[in-house]
Formats: C-alpha cells, structure tokens, sequence
C-alpha cells in the first residue's frame, strides 16, 4: 500500500509539471509463450523421494505485458530538465503464483523507471528510478553491476529486460584532458533469484516450497530451499527421524559412540549394539515396530529405518525430503554416492540427534539496504584511439547468501558444543556399538540465557520441552571492486577492422560457499556450509568482426578466478582423506552443488567461451537474428537463436530457441531439462 501510494506521489509530481508543457505518450503491448521442446524433471520438481514429477512438452508462459513510456520537459520545474517515465502493467498465467503478476524491484516492476534529467553547473544529472550501464559483455555481468539482476528466466531475457531499475543519483561532467568522469550513488537491492528472498523477515518457515514448479530453480538454491533436496525443509524433517529414534531407542544421549554410518553399515541392530539393547522382541519385518524388533534379521534395519520414516508429522515423512534413502540396503547407504542427508552425516552420533529431536527451521530475510552503494568511473581515449575507463565501487553485492545458525524459539542463537570420545572396542558396553580408537563427535546446544539445554530429558526436547531451529538468514554483503575496460580497433588486411575489447573486476570480501564435509559428516550443520569472504577476479576478453557484408561476429573468452580457493583433503583430526567418503574441505560450486551431486567442488579457475552472430536481413534490413553459443568448462552448453520479423512500422514478430546441454553438474547444463522455444508478438504505440 505505502509503495502504490508512493508512486501515485510521485507520478502526479511529473504529470503535473508534464501539463504546462507538451507530454509525449508512447507504449509497447508484448505478448510470449513458451513451452518446453521434450519432456522431464527440472530442479526442484519433486514430489518424494523416488517420485519425480516429470514435465511433458508444456507450456510454461503465457506472458502478456503493457509498456507506457511518458516523456516531457518541467521548464516551469526546473529550467530545462526533462523527464521520463515507464510504467509496466504484467501477467503470466502459466507461472506459479509467486510469478505470475507485478512485483517491485523484479523484472515485472509496475514502475520500471522514473527520472529527471537536468544540469547543474557542468554536471549532467540524472535522479530517479533508473538503469546504468557500464559492462558490454555478452551474457555476462562484470562492471555492468549498479542494477541488480532478475534471473527468473535464467540468462534467457535480455539484460535490459533482466536489469532491475533502483533509485540512483547519476552524475557525469566532461574533464578538461577530454575525458568524462561519472559519480553513481544508487540504492543497494538484491538480485532476484527463484527459490531466495521468498519469506518475509518475520515469518516462521518450517517447510519452504522454494519456488516449487518453476523452470529455472539452479541447483545450489534448491539445496538451500528445495522443497525435497533443501535443508530447510530436510532440517525438520531431521528432527522429526531423530524423536522417532528417541521413541524406539529410548534416550539417545547415552548413545555418544554410535553413528549413523554404523547403524547403516550393520546387517542386523544386534551386530550395530553389540547385544540389542533396544528390547526388540518380534521379527521387525511383520509389522516395522522398532519396539518389538527381531535383532535377528537384515531385513530388520529397513524396517526400523521404514520405522524412523512414519509419522514425523513433517513433510509425510522423512523418505520424502531424502534424510533417508528407504530404498537403500544397510550396507551402501553411507555408499560412494550419497544423495540423503543422512549419508552426508555418517560420522553423527546418536547422541548428536538428541540435539536435533524435534528440531524445525526457520528462512529469514535480512538486508540491510540502508548504506547506499557508490560508485566512481573515469573514461577517456588514449592517442592511438584505444578507449578505456577505471572504475572503483564500494557497494552492497547484489548476490545474496545464507548464514545459518541454531536459535531457540525466540530467535536467539544456540551455543554449540562438541565433545570427543574415544572408541574401546566394548560394542556390549551400554550397547554402543564403538570401534576400537576411532574418534567419536557428539553436538549439543544450549542458551544460558533462557536455560534451555539439550541433555536428554523430556524425550530429547531439552529442559524446557522445546526444540531447536535451524535458521537460514539470508544477506548482503558490502564489498569493494575496483575494475576497468578497455576498446581499441586494429585493421587487418583479411577480416577487415577487429575491435579488441576487455574488462574486469577485482572484488574484494565477495561471499563464496565453502562446504565442511568433515563438520558436515559429524552433524554440524551451520559449519558444514558456510558463506566466507574471498577475493575474486573476473574478466573478459572478445574481438568483433563484421562478416558476410553486415553480420556482426563477436567472440569472448571469460574466466572467474577465486583467489581464496580451498581445497584441503583432510579429515577433522588432520590425517589424509584417501578412500574416506564424508571429509575435506573445499569452495564449492554455488549454482551447481546439489545433495545428488556430492555438494560438488568450485573450479579454482572457472572458464566460458562465447561465439555471437548478428545479422540483419530482408530487402532494406529490417528484421535480424542473433545467436549467442556459450560453453562452460566441464560441458556445460547453452545456445539461444532468436528471429525479429518486422510486419509494419508497429508489429513485429518474435521466436527465440533456447537448448541446454552437456554435463548436468554444470550451471547450464542443469538447466537440459528446461530447453525451450518461445514465439511472441510486439505491438508498438
């Protein structure tokens, strides 16, 4: 209501200096549809484990959208200043609720831009809802990074239509040495990214459904807030498994050395207690009853695990978030391809899960978007005609991370503590199945401030009845980048004119995922994956030639390096990982790390290449098509061809191919699932 009524302020301040002079009205209606071009699963469309909902060839948009651009001077304002105005009226009754009209500060903005343009002294100034350019790099953003982007249709959309207007002070003033020097203060927003910034601050999620349904869900959000793969909604999950075993094996913090991988990795519960301790009386394979249990039987540890999974009063049950993989025998669920929570977390002890027992979890949003983001550039030409400019911002990073923590019900962070015991070999003792010298972690969690301790009483729920949130916190982070470009024409007697082009960005304190497989193994959740800061560079190279009388070729190379990079194949007490599944520590991949992929491992030296065409055609050039090809290091492919065919001065038709490839595990590979081909129709006015 506040930002209607904002709008509605501010528009009648320019419509109302609009009407002593003359307004210029002009507008675009567009209409897309898109379907898939073959069927299957995209990210995140699980309905349980098992159980993947596969799509046909759907339509999956159906977007009709209205563009009023408003344009005048406000002489009688502000001498000689201009004004503009676009408003956006937006539908899409294909996608999923939370995409299908307007929304603020998303690529359906209602109010995609609202500026003055005036001068003052020498200065060129430009205030209001606005775009910036600086990057001119194909399909890639480096010093294009003052707006913040909307990846709702991936790398799909043109990056004027994905850039997402903020609120800026844009000023520019030419030098005296002939050069231009640009001041940028602009309002800090995040990126727009499906399955993120989908809760408001306040609100409790015990079972996101992280864009459930959505065609371009990446792999790395799905594991933060997949409605199946994501640990938030496997956390509670967790929890629920974890008071089912405090139901059958009574309480678990006696339990200090005893695992999960060895629960799992024994045929039968005598051989993982060490003389059944758990009052197992019946065979467990005629009624799943972890209480009467035959500790006699292999068949016995599917159903105490069938057990664990009913009933949680979560999801259905644990088997559908993947916290358990039912379909696995006892001895490969810690196997050499996990893809269950529980066979991340082979090294937690039972006792561990008391921490856990009837945990929930809790996604908050917290921006702080109130320090705005400056940003500094200088642009000149040498005397051999090379152009380039030196840019410097210190800014909030438009990407947004999760911090994750354990809290008490009132949003106040646990202390966690681990405490060590050594294995003797005395399986019998206590019914703890330990191994000789082996090194057993147990978690626990308190807060001295409202007393609460998980120490085994009241079922596992701690002493006062209540339960542990695992809460992802979801923020910005300021960084600093300094960066530059540059642009010079050299002639060659073949090809003709080549311009040779460049620029890159050196950021100091970008977040970067590092994953704890060690911490991870042992049942430390918020120390299994954590954001840390990092150095990185990024850069691109490319040369434009024109070939074939007027078709434009462009080609780049890019490379994203992480300065930080980490890569330790050690275990929690310091020795070599070797053949050990759930160890080391690493940056991982943060678009494409995923529970079925091993949570994969960043590329220290990330490289694309990039071939685009452009090429008018017909008798007076007035329709073109453009191909951009991308291929990524690993396989990953992505080639868009897109056609505008010009009917009359006002219509003109559109169809756009995209197709993904290659290694699933990649960041457009992921997306082979989601290959499309659009046709739409622009009405202009």
């Amino acid at each position: 209501m506040k930002s209607r009524l904002y709008k509605s302020v501010l528009l009648s301040f320019l419509v109302s200096g609009a009407s002593y002079a003359q307004t210029e009205v002009t507008g675009k209606i567009i209409h897309e549809s898109a379907k898939f071009t073959s069927s299957g699963v995209s990210i995140g469309n699980s309905s349980s484990y098992g159980n993947d909902i596969s799509h046909g060839k759907d339509n999956f948009k159906s977007e009709t959208s209205a563009r009023v651009f408003i344009d005048g001077n406000i002489d009688q304002v502000i001498d000689g200043a201009t004004y503009h105005v676009e408003l956006q009226a937006y539908n899409n009754n294909k996608a999923i609720s939370s995409f299908d009209d307007n929304e603020s500060y998303t690529q359906r903005d209602a109010l995609r831009e609202a500026y003055i343009d005036t001068n003052y002294n020498d200065w060129l100034i430009r205030a209001g809802k606005q775009q910036a350019v600086w990057g001119t790099a194909d399909g890639i953003k480096l010093l294009d990074a003052i707006n913040p982007t909307d990846y709702s249709e991936f790398a799909q959309n043109s990056i004027e239509d994905s850039r997402i207007p903020v609120w800026m002070i844009n000023a520019d003033r030419e030098i005296n040495d002939g050069g231009n020097f640009q001041v940028i203060i602009s309002q800090p927003k995040a990126n727009f990214i499906p399955g993120m910034s989908n809760s408001s601050s306040t609100a409790a999620v015990v079972h996101n459904n992280g864009d459930k349904g959505h065609p371009f869900l990446m792999k790395g959000v799905d594991s933060i807030t997949g409605r199946v793969n994501g640990f938030l909604n496997i956390a509670p999950d967790i929890g629920g498994t974890a008071a089912v075993f405090n139901g059958g094996f009574g309480t678990l913090s006696s339990f200090t050395k005893s695992t999960v991988g060895e629960f799992f990795g024994s045929a039968t519960v005598a051989a993982f207690t060490g003389g059944g301790v758990f009052g197992q009386g019946a065979n467990c394979s005629g009624d799943n009853n972890a209480a009467t249990a035959d500790a006699t039987s292999a068949s016995c540890m599917a159903a105490f695990t069938a057990q664990a999974h009913a009933g949680t009063g979560t999801t259905t049950n644990v088997l559908n978030s993947t916290a358990i993989d039912n379909t696995k025998t006892a001895t490969n669920e810690g196997g050499t391809n996990p893809d269950s929570a529980f066979a991340y977390m082979t090294d937690a002890t039972f006792a561990t899960f008391d921490a856990f027992s009837g945990a929930k979890s809790r996604y908050v949003v917290d921006h702080d978007e109130d320090k705005p983001n400056l940003n500094l550039r200088y642009k000149n030409t040498t005397s051999d005609g090379t152009n380039y400019s030196v840019n410097l911002m210190r800014r909030t990073d438009s990407n947004p991370y999760v911090a994750v923590r354990w809290e008490d019900s009132s949003g106040n962070e646990l202390t966690q503590t681990v405490t060590s015991a050594t294995g003797a070999g005395n399986g019998a003792l206590n019914g703890q199945g330990d191994v000789n010298g082996k090194k057993y972690r147990t978690i626990t969690l308190s807060d001295a401030t409202y007393g609460w301790q998980n120490d085994g009483s009241n079922g596992g729920l701690g002493q006062q009845g209540s339960s542990a949130t695992l809460a992802f916190h979801e923020k910005l982070n300021e960084v600093t980048s300094i960066g530059g470009s540059f642009d010079t024409t050299i002639d060659s007697p073949t090809l003709g004119p080549i311009v040779i082009r460049g620029e890159g960005l050196f950021t100091i304190d970008e977040m970067m995922p590092v994953v704890d497989r060690n911490k991870l193994g042992y049942g430390d959740l918020p120390g299994g994956l954590t954001m840390q800061k990092s150095d990185t560079f990024k850069y691109v190279l490319g040369a434009d030639v024109t070939a074939l009388t007027n078709m434009m070729v462009s080609a780049q190379f890019i490379q994203m390096i992480n300065l930080d990079y980490v890569d330790n194949k050690v275990d929690a007490d310091g020795n070599a990982c070797g053949a050990k599944l759930n160890c080391g520590v690493y940056s991982a991949d943060m678009s494409a790390m995923h529970l079925s992929n091993g949570l994969q491992k960043a590329e220290e030296y990330k490289e694309f290449y990039s071939l685009y065409l452009s090429k008018p055609f017909g008798e007076s050039g007035q329709h073109r098509w453009n191909n951009i090809y991308m291929y990524e290091e690993n396989d990953g492919n992505w080639n868009r061809l897109d056609v505008e065919y010009t009917v009359d001065d006002n219509t003109q038709l559109t169809a756009e191919f995209n197709k993904y490839w290659g290694n699933q595990n990649t960041q457009f590979g992921q997306m082979k699932n989601s290959s499309n081909v659009q046709l739409g129709i622009k009405y202009s006015f």
